[in-house]
């Protein structure tokens, strides 16, 4: 072999080592750390940094009946259940969100208002012709975000007003929210055809806040029907895809990637980034999983 020919072999074999080597650097491993049975169709998950546990939403039933017997949960970080029914009297709770200390969560047709302080339900926001309100997002400066999958909107509580901040159908049924400071992160859905059946599986977008301009993450392939949104802190996004039962990993660039291989209904996470850990609920098992990220 010449010495051209070795030094360029040499060179190739140093380039992957290094594309190897990052490649391995920026994938996140999952570590089961617990995992908390007897929940009710959990929806949605959320870390109250105040007082340092979760608060869970509990369908108990029917995603779209007004039958009275969805409740809010408490539980450690430990997976303890705190307690079981803090909140009661909602009908299907889902995403939830925090500000100050106020929660919200989405009913049906209701944004429901909660004070943490004493548990109990302070305001409800109806939309008369609401069909399936889903996530909540909270921004900083206290708007709340309201998806509604099957109309193709967004709304918003500004103080005490809540109104359809964005109707369109290239929303293709939007579902996951994460308020950015300029922007919102929507997980979708997809264009659905007969229930929640999707022709096309929806993908990761980003809409101004400014202009509500929608543009995609990525080329706008399909990924799966996306439901919980949440950011990675760095360059990209934790997203769960309902149907198929996965937790994935988003780049910025549109990059996907697979983490969790789990059962259907993987629905709204959280994440806590300061102490590396993802908690999951399982609504078709009633269960809470939590993962320990590491590197």
């Amino acid at each position: 072999m010449s010495s051209k020919n070795l030094k360029n072999n040499i060179f190739s074999l140093c380039l992957y080592l290094i594309l190897i080597s990052s490649v391995y650097a920026d994938t996140k491993n999952l570590i089961l750390n617990w995992e908390l049975d007897g929940l009710s169709n959990p929806e949605s998950v959320i870390y109250d940094p105040k007082l340092n546990h979760l608060y869970v939403s509990n369908v108990n039933g029917s995603g779209v009946e007004k039958d009275g017997n969805g409740f809010i949960s408490i539980v450690s970080l430990d997976g303890k259940m705190i307690q079981e029914k803090w909140v009661t009297g909602l009908n299907a709770p889902k995403g939830l969100a925090l500000h100050g200390r106020t929660l919200y969560t989405a009913d049906i047709d209701e944004l429901v208002t909660i004070d943490i302080n004493s548990g109990s339900i302070i305001n409800k926001f109806k939309v008369n012709d609401a069909k399936f309100l889903n996530d909540v997002a909270a921004s900083e400066n206290g708007d709340i975000y309201v998806s509604d999958m099957f109309l193709n909107r967004i709304h918003v509580l500004t103080e005490d007003n809540f109104s359809v901040w964005i109707e369109s159908s290239e929303l293709e049924a939007p579902n996951g929210l994460l308020a950015l400071e300029n922007e919102i992160i929507l997980g979708s859905w997809g264009k659905m055809t007969d229930g929640f059946t999707t022709k096309i599986p929806g993908h990761l977008k980003r809409i101004s806040i400014k202009d509500k301009t929608i543009q995609s993450i990525g080329d706008g392939t399909s990924v799966g029907n996306l439901d919980g949104v949440e950011s990675d802190d760095n360059d990209g996004f934790y997203i769960t895809d309902w149907i198929n039962g996965k937790l994935l990993h988003i780049k910025n660039s549109g990059e996907v990637s697979e983490l969790l291989d789990l059962p259907q209904g993987s629905a709204d996470h959280e994440v806590i980034i300061e102490m590396n850990l993802i908690f999951i609920p399982l609504m078709k098992d009633n269960k809470l999983l939590s993962y320990i990220i590491t590197k």
